[in-house]
Order: C-alpha cells, then sequence, then structure tokens
C-alpha cells in the first residue's frame, strides 16, 4: 500500500532535494535582485547628491535688491566723482608728533583733552589723538563726537562728511543708501558742522562732501552718491563684494 499525503503522493527524496534546489535559487535570485536594486538606488543617490553639491557650488549667488543696487553705483562711481567735481584721494599722512597718531586722549601717552581741529593735517580729520571708544557706523543728522569718530577710522571705518547747507534731496539719497547696512555697516555719514572749532570746524570752501578714511582724504565740490560709494566700497574695511582694500587703517575690522 502506498502512503498517501493529503490526497497527493509523498514526494521523493530526490524530489524534495529538487525543491530544495529550485527553493535555493530563487532565493539567490532574489537577493541578487535586493543587492542590484540597492545598488541602484545608491548609485541614484550619488549622482543626485553631486548634481546639488555642483549646482550650489556653481550657481549664482542671490543678490539683495540693496547690493544689486550698489552694484550699479559702482558701475558708474568714476563718471559720477569727475561730475561732482571731486579731487583725488590724498594720503594726509599721520599727525604730528606722529607718536600721538594714536593716542588715546586722556590715557597714558595721549593728551590729556581733545586737541582743536585745526592741530590735524586735514580738515575733515583722517588720524590723531582719540577717544578709546569708538563711534557706531550709521547715520548721523548731526555732527557726531570728533573723538570717537576718529577712534571708528582706526578700526577701518570710512566717513562720507557733508555740508550742512548742500542741496537737500542728495544729501537724503546718500543717507537712504547708507540707512541699509548692507552697504553702510562700517559707514558714518554725517554733516560737518563744528562752529567752535572756528575754520577747522566747516568743510573747505567750495566743498560740499568729503570722504575720509585713515590718513585718506577725498573732498568734491558737490554731494554725489556715486562718487561717495566708489569711495567708501574700497577705502572701508572689508571693501565691497572683493573690491581692492585702498585703505591702511592700523585697526581694520576691529568693532565698532
Amino acid at each position: 500500500m502506498t502512503d498517501q499525503t493529503r490526497g497527493g503522493a509523498r514526494p521523493t527524496k530526490n524530489e524534495r532535494r529538487e525543491q530544495a534546489r529550485r527553493r535555493r535559487a530563487e532565493l539567490e535570485r532574489q537577493a541578487q535582485r535586493a543587492r542590484r536594486n540597492r545598488m541602484i538606488a545608491i548609485g541614484v543617490s550619488v549622482v543626485v547628491v553631486a548634481a546639488a553639491v555642483v549646482f550650489l557650488v556653481t550657481r549664482p549667488e542671490e543678490r539683495s535688491a540693496a547690493t544689486e543696487r550698489a552694484s550699479q553705483v559702482l558701475a558708474t562711481s568714476a563718471a559720477q566723482t569727475a561730475a561732482a567735481g571731486c579731487g583725488e584721494v590724498q594720503d594726509v599722512g599721520a599727525y604730528r608728533p606722529e607718536d600721538q597718531d594714536q593716542a588715546h586722549v586722556g590715557t597714558e601717552g595721549g593728551p590729556t583733552q581733545m586737541p582743536g581741529l585745526s592741530t590735524y593735517p586735514s580738515q575733515p580729520p583722517a588720524s590723531g589723538p582719540h577717544a578709546p571708544t569708538t563711534l557706531a557706523a550709521g547715520v548721523y543728522t548731526s555732527p557726531p563726537p570728533m573723538d570717537t569718530l576718529i577712534h571708528s577710522l582706526e578700526h577701518g571705518a570710512a566717513i562720507v562728511w557733508y555740508d550742512p547747507d548742500a542741496p537737500a534731496a542728495d544729501v537724503a539719497e546718500i543717507q537712504d543708501f547708507y540707512a541699509d547696512p548692507e552697504v553702510g555697516d562700517r559707514i558714518i555719514v554725517a554733516p560737518y558742522d563744528y562752529p567752535d572749532q572756528a575754520e577747522a570746524g566747516a568743510l573747505p570752501e567750495g566743498t560740499q562732501m568729503a570722504l575720509v578714511s585713515w590718513h585718506h582724504v577725498q573732498t568734491c565740490a558737490e554731494v554725489n552718491l556715486g562718487a561717495a560709494f566708489g569711495f567708501t566700497a574700497r577705502y572701508a574695511f572689508p571693501s565691497f563684494e572683493g573690491e581692492d582694500w585702498l585703505g591702511n587703517a592700523p585697526e581694520p575690522g576691529a568693532s565698532m
């Protein structure tokens, strides 16, 4: 009598071996497919990541409206500097005696009080005795303290001075432009008006705007944004968008 299993003949030993072989072969095929799919997925991921890296590295950097406008202003700065009647940038040299050029008022080695503006080698001053503290960058509508302002020059700031009687619209254009920290975080804009300092307390005759960094002064017959930014973009530290820095402040980038 032949053994029966659930209505059918029991597989022989050879048949069971063949079934096991086929099962192992199927499992191996499934494993190979899984390994192949993993490799494809990894390859796709690597390509995607590499493409993303290339995109991030090579894509043009997005620029803000303020930075874009500043670039446009800088592109016209040479023509605007000439139109505004600006002279060449002058290296006015150090304060005399020279050991007082970076002296702090009221400290050891420095004068006991702020010297008169007429003792500085240029009006407006571009270095010399100053306060131990700095003046923050920004747009000032009244004349700021000269002692702290000079210290900011030492730290790489640039100043746009204007005559209080200059055309209001031209002054407002400069004030609005530099109020944005993206172009004015190391710039001071202010009226030059220190009547207690006699002639040294006003801009030279025929000058509506003076541009100042440490030891450097450029004067202009007219207030002009293009001329102002052409100077500050290169003489304030850091310079604007990779422009060559032309200044020589002793402590560029120090806090203000």
